[in-house]
């Protein structure tokens, strides 16, 4: 394995234990205890395990009731629900080549969701939301049409909604208002800045930010950072992706929050003990656990 693939060191362990509030660990190298006891080991103790289509949720529900230390959420990625109703002929997603299925392929999909998000080890709905990057204008009725679904399942079950948003930060806004949000709502992967922090902050939105507020020009989501109340701050990996630097491009893991957690301590100027210490409460308070 050449150095760029190789895993990254174990970071310092933190001194306060904190949450992952948004993994998937179906996509990640070994098996679910060696890395929930790697992420135990440097103070993750906590993660939430998010499914992208109806075989990942599933999957996210059994593993959270075989370990305490996993929370699920279920949910059909805004950018599978164009691919159930339209086909993905090129097989972009894991189940590779599909037909297109229409509108009842869509209701089946989400039907399975519902079923899922009223178990009790499964803590909230996502990610589901708009990604004005991947799909485009043909798929984005079917997109709006199943965030609108999960945004109404999450509130039915009292569930925490998780938004994957993609340079869709209006429409994404829009629809919540329209819809009227759930209690509990998490910008998963919070790509905006500063300005839209504040929109979020006004409206009680959870902004979760990942490894990307490492990168050298991710300075939109350090000022998001700075000025998004203490109180509605989340930390996660997204993992296997986004990696934070010094590591960009290597494969995520649970186990490298801590190094995320100091970033966003720096960029707060407060003591990293004092962001767990606030990182884990909004985490168990956003996901209800």
């Amino acid at each position: 394995m050449s150095a760029k693939n190789a895993a990254p060191p174990l970071p310092a362990p933190l001194r306060v234990p904190v949450a992952d509030s948004h993994t998937h660990l179906d996509m990640q190298a070994g098996t679910v205890a060696e890395g929930l006891a790697k992420a135990a080991s440097v103070g993750v103790t906590t993660v939430v395990q998010v499914g992208c289509d109806v075989n990942g949720s599933r999957w996210a529900a059994e593993i959270a009731a075989e370990h305490n230390s996993v929370h699920a959420a279920v949910a059909l990625h805004p950018n599978e629900a164009p691919r159930i109703v339209h086909g993905d002929p090129d097989g972009w997603s894991r189940q590779g080549a599909r037909a297109g299925g229409g509108d009842g392929a869509l209701d089946d999909a989400l039907g399975e969701i519902e079923r899922l998000a009223a178990l009790p080890q499964v803590k909230a709905v996502g990610e589901t939301g708009l990604d004005h990057f991947r799909t485009g204008p043909d798929g984005k009725a079917a997109q709006e049409r199943s965030f609108r679904a999960h945004i109404e399942m999450a509130k039915r079950h009292g569930k925490a909604l998780v938004i994957h948003d993609r340079e869709a930060h209006a429409d994404v806004l829009r629809v919540l208002k329209e819809e009227g949000a759930p209690e509990r709502t998490v910008f998963h992967c919070y790509s905006g800045d500063a300005e839209m922090a504040e929109i979020c902050a006004s409206a009680g939105y959870y902004m979760s930010f990942a490894g990307n507020v490492t990168f050298k020009n991710a300075q939109n989501l350090r000022d998001a950072v700075a000025v998004a109340p203490l109180e509605l701050l989340l930390v996660e990996t997204d993992a296997p992706f986004l990696t934070p630097a010094p590591y960009r491009g290597r494969p995520n893991a649970p186990y490298l929050i801590p190094v995320t957690v100091r970033a966003m301590a720096a960029v707060r100027g407060i003591d990293e003990d004092a962001l767990a210490t606030a990182l884990a409460a909004n985490t168990a308070r956003a996901f209800g656990y």
